[in-house]
């Protein structure tokens, strides 16, 4: 049983460019070309574990961004579910409100259990 046909016969053609569309790639090139040869090198520090400190902080602070919206979210869904009388969706936002509570503070805490 075959599924596909091949057909070897098809010939391949360019699609046709306007003058306007050859503008507008010859920029978007330019503009390509200047970003990836136009950068300058970053040179590392000399304290390499003061480059992985950094790293660390700039990691948890994006963890600790993700917290933050779980967090409001989980304050909104619990409104909500007070609101209409839901007991399952106040089950899910006071959930959501403890995850928000333990992302956000997830630094902290790997810093109490390590000592």
């Amino acid at each position: 049983m075959k599924l596909f046909k091949k057909n070897e016969k098809k010939a391949t053609q360019k699609l046709p460019m306007g003058r306007k569309a050859r503008k507008v790639f010859a920029v978007y090139a330019a503009l390509v070309l200047c970003m990836v040869f136009g950068t300058t090198t970053a040179f590392a520090a000399n304290d390499p574990i003061a480059v992985v400190n950094n790293l660390s902080n700039f990691i948890f602070g994006l963890i600790r961004a993700v917290g933050m919206i779980m967090l409001g979210f989980g304050i909104v869904q619990v409104g909500l579910s007070l609101k209409s009388h839901d007991p399952s969706q106040r089950a899910n936002g006071f959930l959501t409100l403890a995850g928000g509570v333990v992302i956000t503070f997830a630094k902290e805490i790997l810093t109490l259990i390590t000592g």
